[in-house]
């Protein structure tokens, strides 16, 4: 019983400890183009809002909002490390059943991010998937 009293002391001591955010902040507004397989070419805008209080060390945590004119609205959230975030996104109509999750990959272009992310929505009109290339305002 001591044992296991202290293996359990040291794993709740060796918990992670929250390290200020050192990674590459991603915050900003994004003017983007995206080819969906149900619905064919659009043009969406993307918000990225850094969240520092949940960031840690170099693992970046983020509000998302993606505006797509004539569709609606897909709030949702992100998570990055270096160049790769997930992210997760859902239409604020829940009947479309408009919801995915999808990985973005970032570069800088004459000063500016950009990022391509392939996404895939599970129920929306019976399974789906599309690309977008975002590029920061």
């Amino acid at each position: 019983m001591k044992l296991i009293a202290i293996l359990l002391a040291l794993a709740s001591s060796s918990a992670m400890a929250a390290a200020p955010f050192s990674g590459t902040d991603y915050s900003g507004t994004y003017e983007c183009k995206g080819d969906d397989n149900h619905e064919g070419q659009y043009e969406a805008i993307v918000t990225l809002k850094l969240d520092k209080a949940q960031s840690n060390g170099k693992y970046g945590a983020y509000q998302f909002k993606m505006e797509v004119p004539g569709y609606g609205e897909y709030p949702g959230h992100a998570a990055a490390y270096g160049a790769n975030m997930a992210i997760h996104f859902a239409n604020t109509d829940a009947a479309t059943k408009d919801y995915g999750t999808g990985i973005a990959a970032f570069t800088k272009k004459a000063g500016k991010w950009t990022f391509k992310k392939y996404y895939f929505e599970p129920e929306f009109k019976g399974g789906n998937f599309g690309f977008e290339n975002c590029r920061q305002k």
